[in-house]
């Protein structure tokens, strides 16, 4: 599967590559031939070993770059390292999300507020996929078919929202996807062949979801493996009409 179509020469970035889905995509994107170069952004070097060593096997493919994303300076140093090595971008992908740490876990009430743990929620799962979108659109700016992708989630669903709780987690997705859903409509003035989509990609088996796995049935448990290979699918699919769209993992379209 060509997720680019016939483009020559591909380059790709995966935002937030060191575990999980990811990481994934670094190593299903290292089987595609059409990818020439891969960049992957890692925050820790401890946390990032897999993908360090994928480096280390394939030093002429992958070029991991250190950045916290939630830094704006490391993101704007780390477009710079990309920059230098390609003129264009044609595949993005923004996998960075929290849900729960040894500090902090979604709120199941109101009394569960607290305003730190919600700035955290936006700190991470909202405001750095924007700030991607902002430094990269001049290596998007070219002629060729190209996909900006941001690691959604479902219940960020405004409307889909029936059970509550989780109010951090659901508000700061919602965010992301009125950033994106905006960044959308001005890359389609000024980059008009990048599309850009906001994905769902179930539930699957990560450090994110494990705590919350027991009620989860096995069919709809998926594999990081799955999980990558379903949405490479949904974005090779993507047509015009599509971007600033949300999908979930088997190509249909959420309600915002």
């Amino acid at each position: 599967m060509a997720v680019l179509g016939e483009t020559n020469c591909t380059t790709a970035l995966v935002v937030g590559a060191s575990r999980g889905i990811g990481l994934g995509f670094v190593r299903q994107l290292l089987e595609q031939a059409q990818f020439k170069t891969i960049f992957a952004t890692y925050r820790h070097a401890d946390r990032a070993l897999e993908l360090l060593e994928l480096r280390d096997r394939h030093p002429d493919l992958l070029a991991c770059i250190a950045a916290d994303v939630t830094d704006e300076r490391q993101i704007e140093a780390a477009v710079a390292q990309i920059g230098q090595r390609v003129e264009r971008l044609h595949l993005a992908i923004h996998c960075v999300g929290i849900l729960h740490d040894e500090s902090m876990a979604p709120e199941k009430s109101l009394r569960q507020i607290e305003t730190q743990q919600l700035a955290r929620y936006f700190q991470v799962n909202s405001i750095p996929a924007v700030l991607w979108a902002k430094h990269l659109l001049p290596l998007f700016k070219h002629g060729d078919r190209s996909v900006l992708a941001c690691i959604s989630a479902k219940v960020g669903s405004i409307d889909d929202n029936h059970l509550g709780g989780w109010y951090g987690y659901r508000a700061s997705k919602a965010a992301l996807n009125m950033l994106m859903r905006t960044a959308a409509i001005e890359y389609r003035r000024k980059s008009p062949e990048t599309l850009v989509a906001l994905l769902h990609p179930g539930t699957t088996d990560t450090e994110l979801s494990q705590p919350f796995q027991a009620n989860v049935p096995p069919e709809k448990l998926f594999s990081v493996n799955r999980t990558v290979t379903q949405l490479l699918e949904v974005i090779a699919g993507l047509g015009q009409d599509d971007s600033g769209q949300f999908f979930s993992w088997d190509g249909s379209r959420l309600p915002w």
